[in-house]
């Protein structure tokens, strides 16, 4: 019996959708990365990015709405990053301007009867990434990732001086710096070569579930965090472990009028590593954040708060006598810090913020500290 070569080929050239005759037949797409909430439901809890993606969620939203969803500013509605919409949510839009609450429920209804399709899936997911950087061996003192990946509200310049503060200091210390805004970098064979990570800034749900997991598993081994202003500052968070546990608190909002007031920060914690040497109070102009609940109801050690009385939160916004603005949490084996400081660009030539943020990198990337200390 003589084989047929060519019946096999054949049989191969179907399994690898390749035509015999050599040319590449259609294919079925990729599957989308393992985003967050890729085969959700749509509703009023979704970034409303993603209700905005689609044409059928859009047009719910103008009949229901009428002329008020036509007026919604175009930081709200835009579809490509970074945007407003990747970090709110219908429901937290309509809070922040009053609005449509005896329309919500039908909305979310209506939303509710959509259909998932391969085509929102895949929309969902762009925005998410696995592009893994080439790192070379990290030989510092303290080895430093500085994660910067930006779907939500970009900084602009803060990200870029928060960065440049950063590396100066490694240079004045000894550390080693790799900077990186994919989100593929959360791997645990990349963050091995890392002693912390410093969010800078980072706004919006930027990690995949096998980058939340990588990440997750890095800080609870041991690793250190280190997060700054916008990467506690989203009106809508996507993750709950990261708000509530490595955080230890949900953004409110920030006065706007003015937006940018002096304002006095005061060392409660004059004792501890990351505040030694700094003065018992000082002044600086930035955006002044407050939290849904004080991060001591989770058991965060705060290090810095925020005098009320020193500028204009606004009663909505006022978090009374104690408002923390900076703080340490112990998460598993490991050490965050988190300072809401940092929207404007002139607070990382500050002498005192800038020496505080040395010394919490200090902190958090010293393995052999016991987070309690």
């Amino acid at each position: 019996m003589t084989t047929d070569w060519r019946m096999i080929l054949k049989a191969f050239a179907v399994l690898l959708g390749v035509a015999a005759a050599g040319t590449v037949s259609a294919v079925a797409a990729p599957r989308p990365l393992d985003c967050p909430l890729r085969d959700a439901p749509y509703s009023i809890d979704s970034p409303l990015i993603d209700v905005m993606l689609k044409p059928e969620a859009r047009d719910i939203l103008r009949s229901e709405l009428g002329e008020s969803f036509d007026r919604l500013p175009a930081f709200y509605t835009r579809t490509s990053t970074p945007s407003f919409g990747a970090i709110s949510t219908l429901r937290t839009v309509a809070g922040y301007m009053n609005a449509w609450g005896d329309r919500l429920a039908r909305i979310n209804q209506r939303l509710a009867t959509l259909t998932v399709t391969d085509a929102d899936r895949n929309a969902r997911c762009a925005r998410y990434d696995d592009q893994q950087p080439a790192i070379t061996r990290q030989t510092g003192r303290i080895r430093v990732l500085v994660f910067e990946k930006i779907v939500g509200f970009h900084h602009g310049a803060s990200v870029d001086l928060a960065r440049q503060a950063v590396q100066a200091l490694a240079t004045d210390n000894g550390w080693s710096v790799f900077v990186s805004d994919r989100g593929g970098v959360m791997t645990p064979r990349l963050l091995r070569q890392f002693d912390l990570v410093v969010w800078n800034n980072v706004s919006g749900d930027v990690l995949t579930l096998r980058q939340r997991t990588a990440f997750r598993s890095f800080i609870e081994r041991g690793g250190g965090f280190v997060g700054i202003h916008a990467s506690g500052g989203d009106p809508a968070s996507f993750w709950p472990w990261y708000v509530d546990e490595l955080l230890g608190q949900r953004f409110l909002g920030h006065p706007m009028q003015p937006q940018f007031q002096d304002g006095v920060v005061r060392i409660e914690q004059r004792a501890h590593p990351i505040t030694a040497g700094l003065p018992a109070q000082w002044t600086l102009n930035d955006e002044w954040y407050s939290f849904i609940e004080n991060p001591r109801v989770r058991g965060a050690r705060v290090l810095v708060t925020l005098d009320e009385t020193s500028y204009l939160p606004g009663a909505a916004l006022a978090m009374g006598p104690d408002h923390p603005i900076i703080w340490t949490r112990c998460v598993g084996r490991g050490r965050a810090f988190y300072t809401a400081i940092g929207h404007r660009a002139e607070v990382y030539a500050d002498t005192n913020y800038r020496r505080m943020l040395g010394q919490a990198i200090e902190w958090a990337g010293n393995r052999k500290l016991k987070c309690g200390r």
